[in-house]
């Protein structure tokens, strides 16, 4: 397994957490469902220092490596400010009340 996390700083984009939750509920969330490969993608944000981003955790390093939809670049106007990849040493899964993972967060929420 392998994982990536990018960062956005925001301070030289026009987009917003906020138009970038749009984003994320009008198109982003559906089209990473459907990337091979990917187990989960966990997009981020820090309002208090403007900074947007995920955590995609892969099967493996190749599938990881797979070319991706790069639209987030395109809105924000320029690549991740940080990107970094890692290989996993474990995995585990706590006791949890929430079965489903996907359409969570607060481009969902109200």
């Amino acid at each position: 397994m392998h994982v990536v996390i990018a960062w956005w700083d925001l301070d030289r984009s026009a987009q917003t957490i906020a138009s970038l939750r749009d984003f994320l509920r009008d198109e982003a969330v559906d089209r990473f469902s459907r990337v091979p490969g990917l187990r989960l993608k966990v997009w981020i944000s820090d309002e208090r220092t403007n900074r947007w981003g995920a955590v995609l955790l892969w099967e493996s390093a190749r599938a990881a490596a797979a070319p991706l939809p790069a639209r987030a670049a395109e809105l924000i106007g320029y690549p991740p400010t940080e990107r970094h990849a890692f290989d996993v040493e474990a995995t585990t899964e706590g006791a949890y009340d929430t079965v489903r993972l996907a359409r969570l967060g607060l481009a969902f929420a109200g």
